[in-house]
This record gives C-alpha cells, sequence and structure tokens, in this order.
C-alpha cells in the first residue's frame, strides 16, 4: 500500500477498507489497516499525549511516525499527505524503547494537567475564605 485516503468518521467501522485512515475526532482515535497489507487493524490514540492527524487537500499527515513491534510484520512508516513513507522495521529494543517513551509522554501530559485543576479550586477556596 503505498497511499491512504481520510474518511471522517464519529464510528470507526466493524470492516475496514484497505487504504482508508478512519479518523474520529470524537473519540480521538485514528485506525487503519496495516500499510504492508498484512490485514492488521492499527489503532492510533490522536491528542497532545498521542499522535496528531492533520489534513491538506483531503489528504491525511500523521505524526509521529506509526511503529508496532508487536505485529508479525514489525512495520514502520510516515504517512505524508496521503503517502505511505517506509521507515526501517523496529528490532524488538527499538519497540520497547518506543513503548516507553509513549508511556513517559502520556505521563509527562496527564501529571502536567493534573495539577491546573487542583490550583484553580485552591484559588476559588482561597477566595472564599478572603485570602485570595
Amino acid at each position: 500500500m503505498t497511499e491512504l485516503r481520510l474518511a471522517k468518521v464519529r464510528y470507526v467501522p466493524a470492516q475496514l477498507e484497505p487504504g482508508v485512515l478512519y479518523v474520529s475526532d470524537e473519540y480521538k482515535i485514528a485506525v487503519h489497516l496495516c500499510a504492508c497489507g498484512c490485514g492488521s487493524k492499527v489503532p492510533i490514540s490522536l491528542g497532545p499525549a498521542g499522535w496528531s492527524v492533520r489534513e491538506r487537500n483531503g489528504k491525511p499527515t500523521v505524526w509521529p511516525s506509526i511503529g508496532n513491534g508487536q505485529l508479525p510484520c514489525r512495520p514502520h512508516y510516515l504517512i505524508t499527505d496521503g503517502k505511505v513513507h517506509w521507515a526501517p522495521s523496529m528490532s524488538s529494543a527499538q519497540a520497547v524503547t518506543a513503548l516507553q517513551y509513549d508511556h513517559r509522554r502520556r505521563e509527562a501530559h496527564y501529571r502536567d494537567v493534573r495539577p491546573r485543576w487542583w490550583i484553580r479550586v485552591w484559588k476559588t477556596i482561597l477566595g472564599w475564605i478572603g485570602l485570595g
């Protein structure tokens, strides 16, 4: 597979069509069949702690690269303006490192988000008692 077209959906269909990147902005997920043609479903979470999908002229660009060392085919590729650009396959060690990086990135994002609501609550309480 050398190209993917973009399909904006609310719900990802049960049967995926090859060559289509299904994106649900509402549920912050994108799913497609592996670009190698093996038929594996490749889900990617969207958002600040996940991947981003941009659309230009109806064609998707996904950032960062898509690599899955857990699939038998060990795919690793970029999607830019709907075109699939293959990167070197990931070794087992690289797959583990990538998973650890993703985990740290999510932890950092949610760790940074948590204090915001707490600070707002604390400031509200201080305001109620006349100290804010």
